[in-house]
């Protein structure tokens, strides 16, 4: 009976103890099961945030790598808004920037994400409104303005009251409609800056970024991530403004700010392709500064450099958002004016006269400008043609007194006089050459005689004259009519090489040019009746270049004749100068000059000889046939002065 009852009592305690076991057995699978719980919901947590990271990362690359190209700063703010909106799944994302014209001060969007939301921006015909033109008001009161003057970030929940205060410019409408239909519940605006130098005290406003979300709150990493993506932005103006400032150090004039020559003639040539395609015209305004020289010589350079900004600062005054108005070089100007015909160009020229004329200047007192105009389409389909049409009816202007606008005559054909004549006048009127002032005065009037509408012949021996004057300035021993019996020749030999009529005009040209760097050279070096010592000589030797690069280079009209000048005393066996050229690769019109020169520099008169007669010249051109001159030339030039009738 005893023993029974212990172990029974046994066994109930083993029992007991059982369940026990069971019971914390069970405890321990619970809390197990807990904790693995936790764990997988900490893992996909984690997992989630660094995906997301992840992706952030990617997205801040690529917007990196954007704003390291040189992508236009609209579509960086593209992909960053299109980046933040599909990031954080907001309704819409907009970057508005602060701006302040005659009318007052405005928001404009800059760059938005693709959104239902304003897609009847771009589906309602009748709404000619761009949300990328679209300007936002500026109220004092605005979530906006509040965020830029508080400097700190602004959420609001009254979302349809906001809308309306964005939209309030549009159709009432469609306001209601975009009101209707949104789904979000805040809206948030950031401000963003444009950072300055390090010498600013403080970053200057640029404007804002909204977001349109569907949570009613925003938590703090939501607020980071936005301050993030805002910093983005921020970093793409900075970048997006120095490239800027490269590229406009690369086309600007740094003494005025225009334009320069470069990004003109870039533009000209891209309007003439617009105005061909359109059938629409557009005008080319040359303008000069008068006596700039005398500016110079009377005040200093830095005077000259005053007028020539005020200049500047006139034609910026003056010019529309399309209008490109550009330093060309020196005194001169050109202004391109789009879709403008001749009468509207004549009306602008001369207010830009008036206003340049009206300018008090410091000591100086006031300046003028000549001005010429000329317009595609109406005097020429040739951008070539347009720019020479203008600068010659600029140079009319200067040769009828000055401080005056002239417009281009219908464009003829041009003749070798024209050409000749206006080059000479550029060289004279520019100071191109080293000539004294009555010397300018002198062959400045000989060619306004001829410069409108002279005849012929009487613009031929205009010019003559010119070459003879401008000869003997430096070379007191030329003999007058002498440049007309070279002319005449070389236009012989010219015509039995059967050179073409374009060609020998251009030779013309030449003939009269061709020893023009010789003005730069000292006249004691030519009046020499020693030997020349070998500085001496290389000096002389580099009058082609001087002329054909320093002399005749800006003058757009004759380009084609420069390289006929630069090579005029490059051998037939390649031992001439300047650039050792031999055989047929010297320019026909060249090898023409070269003998014409040497035959009448033999038959004249020199510090240290007599003029050799014709059969002597002859004899020593003869020697160097095949190896100075070309022998089928020489041969064909031998009959020509044999029985000279060049008169």
């Amino acid at each position: 009976m005893r023993v029974a009852t212990i172990f029974s009592k046994f066994k109930g305690f083993f029992d007991k103890l059982q369940q026990v076991d069971s019971t914390i057995a069970s405890a321990n699978a619970m809390d197990v099961y807990r904790r693995n719980l936790e764990l997988e919901r900490e893992i996909k947590e984690k997992t989630e945030a660094l995906n997301k990271a992840n992706n952030t990362m990617l997205t801040m690359s690529n917007i990196w790598e954007m704003m390291n190209s040189s992508e236009p700063l609209t579509s960086v703010l593209d992909a960053i808004v299109n980046s933040l909106q599909n990031q954080m799944g907001y309704n819409q994302t907009i970057v508005a920037s602060e701006e302040t014209d005659k009318n007052g001060s405005y928001f404009l969007v800059k760059a938005h994400a693709e959104n239902p939301i304003f897609r009847k921006f771009k589906e309602d015909q009748s709404n000619s409104v761009k949300l990328k033109e679209y300007r936002i008001p500026h109220n004092e009161d605005s979530l906006l303005v509040k965020a830029l003057t508080e400097k700190q970030i602004q959420i609001t929940n009254s979302v349809k009251d906001v809308i309306y205060g964005l939209l309030k410019n549009l159709d009432h409408e469609y306001v209601q409609e975009v009101v209707r239909t949104t789904k979000s519940q805040s809206i948030i605006v950031v401000p963003i800056y444009r950072k300055q130098n390090e010498r600013a005290l403080e970053d200057k406003v640029f404007g804002c970024l909204l977001v349109f979300s569907e949570r009613s709150e925003a938590a703090d990493n939501e607020i980071n991530f936005l301050t993030l993506f805002a910093n983005q932005i921020e970093l793409a103006i900075t970048i997006a403004d120095l490239f800027e400032e490269i590229r406009k150090q690369a086309v600007t004039d740094p003494l005025t700010g225009l334009y320069n020559r470069r990004y003109f003639e870039e533009n000209i040539n891209r309007e003439a392709e617009r105005a061909l395609r359109l059938n629409q015209p557009f005008s080319l305004v040359s303008l000069d500064l008068d006596h700039l020289k005398t500016i110079n010589d009377t005040y200093g350079h830095q005077y000259g450099d005053v007028a020539i900004k005020a200049i500047s600062d006139v034609l910026k005054s003056r010019a529309r958002s399309i209008d490109i108005p550009a330093r060309i070089g020196g005194e001169e100007f050109n202004v391109l004016l789009p879709g403008v015909d001749s009468y509207g160009a004549m009306m602008a020229a001369e207010r830009i006269r008036a206003a340049i004329e009206a300018t008090p200047l410091e000591k100086i007192g006031h300046v003028t400008a000549s001005i010429g105009v000329a317009t595609f389409l109406e005097h020429s389909k040739n951008v070539f043609d347009l720019t020479e049409l203008a600068d010659q009816a600029m140079y009319r202007a200067k040769i009828n007194g000055r401080n005056q606008v002239q417009m281009t005559q219908k464009q003829i054909e041009s003749n070798w006089q024209k050409v000749a004549v206006n080059a000479f006048l550029d060289i004279v009127s520019k100071q191109r050459v080293q000539i004294p002032t009555e010397i300018a005065g002198d062959i400045t009037a000989r060619l306004s005689s001829v410069s409108s509408a002279a005849s012929e012949k009487n613009a031929k021996e205009v010019i003559y004259s010119v070459v003879d004057i401008l000869t003997q300035s430096y070379n007191s021993t030329y003999q007058s009519g002498f440049t007309k019996s070279k002319l005449l020749l070389a236009v012989k030999l010219a015509k039995k090489m059967d050179m073409s009529k374009e060609d020998i005009d251009k030779l013309k040209i030449a003939v009269l040019l061709y020893d023009i760097g010789n003005i730069m050279i000292p006249e004691n070096i030519f009046h020499k009746e020693d030997a020349l010592t070998e500085d001496e000589k290389d000096l002389i030797r580099s009058h082609p270049v001087i002329a054909a690069r320093d002399i005749l280079k800006p003058i757009s009209s004759i380009q084609d004749i420069i390289p006929i000048i630069e090579r005029h005393h490059e051998n037939w066996d390649g031992s001439g100068y300047p650039g050792k050229v031999s055989g047929k690769d010297i320019p026909l019109s060249s090898q023409i000059i070269l003998l014409i020169d040497a035959y009448y520099a033999l038959t004249q008169d020199r510090p240290y000889r007599r003029a050799y007669d014709v059969d002597k010249a002859i004899e020593i051109i003869k020697q160097g046939q095949g190896t100075k001159w070309n022998p089928e030339l020489v041969d064909a030039f031998i009959p020509l002065v044999k029985h000279d009738d060049t008169e």
